[in-house]
């Protein structure tokens, strides 16, 4: 048994999927950030969770061939990425290897798998940027990234994989709140005004919101900041107030009011034009994200008198997309907000045979009357579940798109349909490099 700040030498033999470094001392297994497969270390034991131990790195003696010297200074205490020592090609490698394993170890399926979709520049992707504003141990005002397992704030300069338009406004914000003394939300005072900074950029209109999450309505000083912020930000097309008083770690709460401009952003998908507001749910690529719902729809192979099923759909996008090459699509969502968003979404494209409902989609599927040629789900994390599944087993659903944020849960899933389904393909989509996640999209068709 290890003990808790001893230092321990190994070998990282494997990678988590949290990116993590796993090195095994007889019986025990130890995760460890930012060692990668066939490196040799020296760890210290930081703390044990479920059994394993938690350590960082101590001294190096053997690197990985993928090591490079990472663009980001504070990488190693920030959390918000795995793999910036990483090259790219590695990333990839580890990302390829995730979803095979996933199929082989869960699934029992030796499986091919495609060969990864790639960005050309895996930097500076991001379209929505989200950090807590606090002090340094100066008092002065910063913002940041919490610090892996804490509340502490890692100042940021420069964040490698954000919109680089979002550098100057953060900078911006933190001189005006200094320059206005309005302060940040102090947790555990449970005092002050401004509790995180969200951003939101459009990448096919110069577009650009902010959304200034504080405690309170209407803080003093309020109208001088935000016309100075607009002076010294240009760019900015709509600023917005989001009010959360409540001792939670969700960053939004559920009132707004809008400060400056519309209220909202718009971009668009595969020709299609969307609104985003503060809250609303907006995939965060915008590059891979059409590469990702092109090749789902190819597979499916639809046919002008088709009807889709568009399960766990948000607020409809792929479905929305769809729609050209169906008769009729059905998109089922159970949150009431992505719901209404989807509607508005179909309305402001001009799109008519799109049908939203506001239901469980094994609820909707199992009491549904209609024959869905095809369905593509793309439910969160923890995967489906045995009562969808079993729904699109017994409607006998001719084609099905299964997109996955979680190889393992996508994996269990695929292994349940596949005694009646054929997979066709497997296909990971690098959605965020710099990162241990990785999009999949699997393509099933009804065995005869």
């Amino acid at each position: 048994m290890l003990k808790i700040n001893s230092i321990v030498h190994g070998v990282c033999k494997d990678l988590s999927s949290e990116g993590k470094g796993v090195v095994k001392i007889n019986d025990d297994v130890i995760f460890c950030n930012g060692l990668f497969i066939d490196e040799e270390a020296d760890i210290l034991i930081e703390y044990q969770r479920s059994k394993v131990y938690y350590g960082k790195i101590k001294k190096l003696y053997k690197l990985s061939k993928y090591r490079i010297q990472p663009k980001c200074k504070i990488c190693t205490s920030c959390g918000g990425c795995q793999f910036q020592q990483l090259s790219y090609e590695g990333q990839i490698e580890y990302k390829y290897n995730r979803v095979k394993q996933a199929f082989k170890r869960i699934a029992h399926l030796d499986v091919k798998i495609d060969d990864v979709i790639k960005m050309d520049d895996p930097y500076f992707y991001r379209n929505k940027a989200q950090m807590p504003i606090g002090y340094d141990k100066y008092k002065n005002i910063i913002y940041g990234m919490f610090k892996e397992k804490t509340h502490q704030i890692i100042p940021v300069d420069v964040c490698y994989i954000e919109n680089q338009k979002t550098e100057k406004i953060f900078k911006t914000i933190t001189y005006l709140m200094e320059k206005h003394h309005i302060l940040p939300y102090d947790e555990d005072k449970k005092e002050g005004i401004i509790r995180h900074v969200l951003i939101r950029t459009s990448y096919h209109f110069n577009e650009i919101m902010v959304v200034l999450v504080s405690n309170v309505l209407n803080f003093k000083g309020q109208r001088n900041f935000i016309n100075e912020l607009i002076k010294l930000c240009p760019d900015i097309t709509t600023i917005v107030e989001n009010i959360n008083s409540r001792t939670t770690n969700v960053i939004l709460g559920e009132k707004e009011k809008t400060l400056y401009g519309k209220g909202y952003i718009k971009d668009t998908i595969c020709g299609l034009t969307f609104k985003i507001s503060a809250s609303s749910f907006f995939q965060i690529n915008p590059i891979q994200v059409e590469k990702l719902y092109k090749k789902a729809l190819d597979l499916l192979e639809l046919s002008p008198n088709c009807t889709l099923l568009d399960a766990y759909s948000g607020v409809g996008t792929i479905g929305l997309i769809a729609s050209k090459k169906c008769q009729n699509v059905i998109s089922v969502e159970l949150n009431k907000n992505a719901y209404l968003d989807g509607i508005k979404n179909a309305k402001n494209n001009n799109i008519s045979n799109v049908y939203f409902v506001n239901d469980d989609a094994s609820d909707y599927i199992n009491k549904s009357d209609i024959s869905f040629d095809a369905v593509i789900m793309d439910p969160p994390r923890k995967g489906s579940d045995e009562k969808f599944l079993n729904a699109l087993i017994n409607n006998k659903v001719k084609k099905i798109c299964y997109i996955s944020c979680n190889p393992e849960t996508l994996a269990r899933d695929v292994s349940y349909l596949s005694k009646y389904y054929k997979i066709t393909n497997i296909t990971p989509v690098d959605m965020f490099p710099m990162t241990s996640h990785v999009e999949t999209i699997v393509g099933l068709f009804l065995k005869k």
